[in-house]
């Protein structure tokens, strides 16, 4: 609240207040807190929120409670076989999950989150790390199952070469535009996107916190 004061101080031309961290914000009850001291304090902003969507489902009553407007989620794959090439292991309750049954587990609450979500008329964004070799091939169809549920827009993001993929080369610019110009028919690219960072302020594309 203290720094979202300050900024709008500075910058009274702020219209949204999103949390994407640190690691999943909706694993942390302070979360949900911070998001009661917003809507309290700033009722006027759009609120956002970014998750992997493990807990989605289970959270979508009090996001909208706290008026979470705007939703993205993480989904790199729709299929569980290339979702077990990219998630080492989910927790969730407590239960650490394995290869498929854990790729299996978060791909569901995934899909039922996002769809609570529209029903919810929230604003739905997917992100997917595009990993040349692991699900490059596989992205239009996440960008087909995303226009059938209704996701408002669409955010291809290249991988950062470290741990598991450390060797793995990311995509070009030119590369990023043919997949984007294929996954158009099924839902709106969001073409603007550059790396961010959770704690960035200003305009898009000209983070004034440095």
């Amino acid at each position: 609240v203290d720094l979202v004061k300050r900024a709008q101080e500075k910058f009274p031309y702020l219209k949204v207040i999103g949390i994407a961290g640190p690691g999943d914000p909706l694993a942390n009850e302070e979360t949900f807190e911070t998001l009661r001291l917003l809507k309290e304090h700033f009722p006027v902003q759009i609120k956002c929120l970014s998750t992997n969507g493990l807990v989605l489902p289970e959270s979508i009553e009090r996001l909208r409670e706290y008026d979470v407007g705007n939703l993205t989620v993480t989904m790199n794959a729709v299929d569980a076989s290339i979702g077990e090439k990219i998630y080492t292991f989910v927790e969730y309750n407590g239960e650490k999950l394995h290869g498929r049954e854990g790729a299996e587990k978060l791909l569901s609450q995934q899909l039922k989150g996002i769809e609570m979500a529209v029903a919810k008329k929230m604003l739905v964004k997917v992100n997917t790390v595009y990993i040349p070799g692991v699900n490059d091939h596989h992205i239009v169809d996440i960008a087909k199952k995303c226009g059938e549920m209704g996701v408002f827009t669409y955010n291809l993001i290249p991988v950062i070469p470290q741990y598991k993929f450390k060797d793995i080369v990311p995509p070009t610019h030119a590369q990023k535009r043919e997949m984007q110009d294929k996954c158009s028919p099924y839902v709106r690219q969001m073409r603007h996107c550059q790396r961010c960072r959770a704690d960035a302020i200003g305009k898009l594309g000209k983070d004034v916190q440095g």
